[in-house]
Protein backbone atom coordinates (compact mmCIF):
# COMPACT_ATOMS: atom_id res chain seq x y z
CA UNK A 1 0.00 0.00 0.00
CA UNK A 2 0.99 3.42 -0.57
CA UNK A 3 1.86 5.57 1.82
CA UNK A 4 3.50 8.66 0.18
CA UNK A 5 2.86 9.48 -3.43
CA UNK A 6 4.44 12.27 -5.53
CA UNK A 7 3.36 12.94 -9.09
CA UNK A 8 4.48 15.35 -11.50
CA UNK A 9 6.13 17.52 -8.71
CA UNK A 10 7.33 20.57 -9.99
CA UNK A 11 9.08 23.31 -7.56
CA UNK A 12 10.12 26.87 -8.55
CA UNK A 13 10.83 29.97 -6.56
CA UNK A 14 10.83 32.67 -9.55
CA UNK A 15 12.47 31.04 -12.79
CA UNK A 16 14.62 28.91 -10.88
CA UNK A 17 13.12 25.39 -11.08
CA UNK A 18 14.35 22.77 -8.23
CA UNK A 19 12.00 20.01 -8.94
CA UNK A 20 10.85 19.31 -12.68
CA UNK A 21 8.54 16.20 -12.90
CA UNK A 22 9.41 14.13 -9.80
CA UNK A 23 7.06 11.26 -9.30
CA UNK A 24 7.77 9.19 -6.65
CA UNK A 25 6.14 6.42 -4.33
CA UNK A 26 6.95 4.82 -0.64
CA UNK A 27 5.11 1.76 0.37
CA UNK A 28 4.12 1.11 3.94
CA UNK A 29 6.83 -0.47 6.01
CA UNK A 30 9.43 0.03 4.00
CA UNK A 31 12.51 2.34 5.11
CA UNK A 32 13.36 4.90 1.96
CA UNK A 33 15.71 6.85 1.49
CA UNK A 34 15.59 9.85 -0.54
CA UNK A 35 19.91 10.80 -2.41
CA UNK A 36 20.75 13.09 -4.79
CA UNK A 37 23.68 15.89 -5.41
CA UNK A 38 23.77 18.85 -3.62
CA UNK A 39 21.33 21.83 -4.31
CA UNK A 40 18.59 18.68 -5.80
CA UNK A 41 15.93 20.05 -2.80
CA UNK A 42 15.82 16.31 -1.49
CA UNK A 43 14.54 18.64 2.06
CA UNK A 44 11.93 20.72 -0.36
CA UNK A 45 10.81 17.17 -1.37
CA UNK A 46 10.14 16.06 2.76
CA UNK A 47 9.10 19.94 2.94
CA UNK A 48 6.41 19.51 0.22
CA UNK A 49 5.57 15.77 2.12
CA UNK A 50 4.68 17.69 5.62
CA UNK A 51 2.68 20.94 4.29
CA UNK A 52 5.62 23.04 5.12
CA UNK A 53 6.02 24.34 1.83
CA UNK A 54 3.23 23.73 -1.53
CA UNK A 55 4.83 22.98 -4.70
CA UNK A 56 3.94 24.73 -7.89
CA UNK A 57 2.68 21.97 -9.36
CA UNK A 58 1.79 18.50 -9.55
CA UNK A 59 -0.30 16.44 -6.89
CA UNK A 60 1.12 14.75 -3.59
CA UNK A 61 -1.31 12.36 -1.51
CA UNK A 62 0.05 11.11 2.02
CA UNK A 63 -1.83 8.42 4.23
CA UNK A 64 -4.61 8.42 1.92
CA UNK A 65 -4.80 12.44 2.22
CA UNK A 66 -4.62 14.01 -1.36
CA UNK A 67 -2.65 17.55 0.41
CA UNK A 68 -4.25 18.97 -3.03
CA UNK A 69 -7.94 19.19 -1.65
CA UNK A 70 -7.25 18.36 2.05
CA UNK A 71 -9.32 20.65 4.94
CA UNK A 72 -7.91 22.04 7.54
CA UNK A 73 -9.19 19.94 9.86
CA UNK A 74 -7.87 16.79 8.26
CA UNK A 75 -4.74 18.50 7.86
CA UNK A 76 -4.33 18.83 11.75
CA UNK A 77 -5.56 15.23 11.92
CA UNK A 78 -2.76 14.44 9.45
CA UNK A 79 -0.14 16.35 11.14
CA UNK A 80 -0.65 13.88 13.78
CA UNK A 81 0.43 10.73 12.07
CA UNK A 82 3.98 11.52 11.27
CA UNK A 83 6.90 12.80 13.48
CA UNK A 84 9.95 14.35 11.76
CA UNK A 85 13.74 14.30 12.99
CA UNK A 86 15.31 17.18 12.05
CA UNK A 87 19.52 17.01 10.89
CA UNK A 88 20.51 18.84 13.88
CA UNK A 89 18.01 17.73 16.42
CA UNK A 90 16.22 21.23 16.43
CA UNK A 91 15.52 20.76 20.48
CA UNK A 92 14.06 23.81 21.40
CA UNK A 93 16.89 25.27 23.97
CA UNK A 94 15.27 26.38 26.56
CA UNK A 95 13.06 23.37 27.20
CA UNK A 96 14.85 20.53 28.85
CA UNK A 97 14.48 16.81 27.57
CA UNK A 98 11.38 15.51 29.14
CA UNK A 99 9.22 19.25 27.47
CA UNK A 100 10.92 18.35 24.47
CA UNK A 101 9.99 15.47 23.91
CA UNK A 102 5.98 16.34 25.24
CA UNK A 103 5.29 19.48 23.75
CA UNK A 104 3.34 17.80 20.83
CA UNK A 105 1.55 15.70 23.45
CA UNK A 106 0.62 18.41 25.26
CA UNK A 107 -0.10 20.54 22.21
CA UNK A 108 -2.57 18.60 20.36
CA UNK A 109 -4.09 16.37 23.35
CA UNK A 110 -5.51 16.87 26.85
CA UNK A 111 -3.22 13.74 28.13
CA UNK A 112 -2.75 14.17 31.97
CA UNK A 113 0.72 15.53 33.32
CA UNK A 114 1.42 12.06 35.08
CA UNK A 115 0.27 9.83 31.82
CA UNK A 116 2.79 12.46 29.93
CA UNK A 117 5.57 11.28 32.35
CA UNK A 118 4.94 7.81 31.53
CA UNK A 119 5.19 8.82 28.06
CA UNK A 120 8.51 10.65 27.93
CA UNK A 121 10.10 7.63 30.29
CA UNK A 122 8.67 5.36 27.53
CA UNK A 123 9.85 7.16 24.83
CA UNK A 124 13.51 7.49 26.06
CA UNK A 125 13.72 3.73 27.28
CA UNK A 126 12.84 3.22 22.92
CA UNK A 127 15.43 5.19 22.22
CA UNK A 128 17.89 3.57 24.61
CA UNK A 129 18.14 6.51 26.65
CA UNK A 130 17.92 6.52 30.45
CA UNK A 131 14.72 8.26 33.11
CA UNK A 132 17.58 10.51 34.15
CA UNK A 133 18.20 12.13 30.95
CA UNK A 134 14.41 13.46 31.07
CA UNK A 135 15.72 16.48 33.39
CA UNK A 136 18.78 17.60 31.44
CA UNK A 137 18.39 20.35 29.00
CA UNK A 138 20.09 20.44 25.51
CA UNK A 139 23.29 22.41 25.95
CA UNK A 140 23.87 19.46 28.57
CA UNK A 141 23.39 16.40 25.85
CA UNK A 142 26.38 15.10 23.10
CA UNK A 143 25.30 15.05 20.12
CA UNK A 144 24.36 11.60 19.66
CA UNK A 145 22.22 12.47 22.81
CA UNK A 146 20.53 15.11 21.05
CA UNK A 147 19.51 12.84 17.89
CA UNK A 148 17.84 10.27 20.07
CA UNK A 149 16.18 12.66 22.30
CA UNK A 150 14.92 14.15 18.91
CA UNK A 151 13.95 10.97 17.64
CA UNK A 152 12.18 10.32 21.12
CA UNK A 153 10.26 13.59 20.41
CA UNK A 154 9.42 12.27 16.73
CA UNK A 155 8.00 9.46 18.27
CA UNK A 156 6.33 10.78 20.72
CA UNK A 157 2.75 10.69 19.56
CA UNK A 158 2.74 7.48 18.20
CA UNK A 159 2.88 8.47 14.55
CA UNK A 160 2.67 5.89 11.40
CA UNK A 161 5.31 7.95 8.95
CA UNK A 162 8.45 9.27 10.32
CA UNK A 163 10.52 11.50 8.68
CA UNK A 164 14.56 11.60 9.54
CA UNK A 165 16.57 14.42 7.41
CA UNK A 166 20.52 13.29 7.77
CA UNK A 167 20.37 11.71 11.06
CA UNK A 168 23.56 10.26 11.34
CA UNK A 169 25.41 13.25 10.13
CA UNK A 170 27.72 14.68 12.77
CA UNK A 171 27.97 11.38 14.65
CA UNK A 172 30.99 9.35 14.68
CA UNK A 173 31.01 6.30 12.72
CA UNK A 174 30.28 3.75 16.05
CA UNK A 175 27.19 6.11 17.00
CA UNK A 176 26.02 6.59 13.33
CA UNK A 177 25.55 2.40 13.31
CA UNK A 178 23.96 2.19 16.60
CA UNK A 179 21.50 4.85 15.14
CA UNK A 180 21.00 2.65 11.95
CA UNK A 181 20.28 -0.54 13.87
CA UNK A 182 18.12 1.61 16.34
CA UNK A 183 16.46 2.81 12.81
CA UNK A 184 15.47 -0.93 12.24
CA UNK A 185 14.61 -1.68 15.51
CA UNK A 186 12.04 0.70 15.92
CA UNK A 187 10.65 0.09 12.37
CA UNK A 188 10.47 -3.37 12.97
CA UNK A 189 8.96 -3.30 16.83
CA UNK A 190 6.50 0.13 15.93
CA UNK A 191 5.55 -0.92 12.10
CA UNK A 192 6.01 2.13 10.90
CA UNK A 193 7.26 3.60 7.33
CA UNK A 194 10.64 5.20 7.87
CA UNK A 195 11.83 7.84 4.97
CA UNK A 196 15.75 9.24 4.94
CA UNK A 197 17.49 11.73 3.48
CA UNK A 198 20.99 10.67 3.56
CA UNK A 199 24.35 10.76 1.99
CA UNK A 200 25.79 7.81 4.53
CA UNK A 201 26.99 4.83 2.36
CA UNK A 202 26.64 2.47 5.17
CA UNK A 203 23.08 3.46 6.01
CA UNK A 204 22.23 3.10 2.27
CA UNK A 205 23.49 -0.22 2.03
CA UNK A 206 22.79 -1.82 4.92
CA UNK A 207 19.02 -0.51 6.38
CA UNK A 208 17.10 0.98 2.93
CA UNK A 209 14.68 -1.09 1.62
CA UNK A 210 14.21 1.15 -1.60
CA UNK A 211 15.88 4.93 -2.49
CA UNK A 212 15.14 7.41 -5.16
CA UNK A 213 18.58 9.74 -6.74
CA UNK A 214 17.29 13.22 -7.37
CA UNK A 215 19.53 14.44 -10.16
CA UNK A 216 18.93 16.77 -13.25
CA UNK A 217 15.86 18.36 -11.77
CA UNK A 218 14.22 14.75 -11.47
CA UNK A 219 13.97 11.17 -9.90
CA UNK A 220 16.79 9.45 -12.58
CA UNK A 221 16.39 5.98 -10.39
CA UNK A 222 14.12 4.53 -8.14
CA UNK A 223 14.33 1.05 -6.34
CA UNK A 224 16.28 -1.39 -4.45
CA UNK A 225 20.14 -1.15 -4.52
CA UNK A 226 20.62 -3.59 -7.20
CA UNK A 227 18.02 -1.72 -9.49
CA UNK A 228 19.37 1.99 -8.61
CA UNK A 229 23.29 0.24 -9.92
CA UNK A 230 21.59 -0.63 -12.76
CA UNK A 231 20.91 2.40 -13.90
CA UNK A 232 23.01 4.80 -16.09
CA UNK A 233 23.66 7.94 -14.59
CA UNK A 234 26.42 10.66 -14.31
CA UNK A 235 25.59 11.06 -10.48
CA UNK A 236 24.85 7.72 -9.52
CA UNK A 237 28.66 6.56 -11.41
CA UNK A 238 30.54 9.30 -9.40
CA UNK A 239 28.44 8.06 -6.05
CA UNK A 240 28.40 4.58 -6.19
CA UNK A 241 30.55 2.81 -8.90
CA UNK A 242 34.05 4.47 -7.96
CA UNK A 243 36.46 1.69 -6.78
CA UNK A 244 36.45 2.28 -3.40
CA UNK A 245 32.41 2.17 -2.99
CA UNK A 246 32.29 -1.02 -5.20
CA UNK A 247 35.76 -2.61 -3.20
CA UNK A 248 34.10 -1.91 0.28
CA UNK A 249 30.29 -2.45 -0.62
CA UNK A 250 29.36 -4.19 -3.57
CA UNK A 251 31.89 -7.28 -3.45
CA UNK A 252 33.25 -7.57 0.07
CA UNK A 253 34.45 -11.07 -0.66
CA UNK A 254 35.81 -11.02 -4.08
CA UNK A 255 38.53 -9.38 -5.73
CA UNK A 256 38.31 -5.41 -5.66
CA UNK A 257 36.19 -4.65 -9.52
CA UNK A 258 36.38 -2.00 -11.12
CA UNK A 259 33.14 0.20 -12.47
CA UNK A 260 33.28 -2.30 -15.32
CA UNK A 261 31.83 -4.65 -13.74
CA UNK A 262 28.68 -3.89 -12.71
Amino acid sequence: MSVVSMRNIVTSFGEKVIHDGINLTIEAGEIYGILGESGAGKTLLIQEMIMLLQPTSGEIEVLGYNLNTITYQEAQALRQKWGILFQFGALYSSLNVAQNIAIAISEYTQTPQKLINQIVATKLNMVGLSPDVASLYPAQLSGGMIKRVALARALAMDPKLLFLDEPTSGLDPIGARDFDKLIVELRNLLDITIVIITHDLDSIFSIIDRFSILADKKVVAQGTLKEVLATQHPFIERFFKNDYVLGRYVHKDSPKPTPHHL
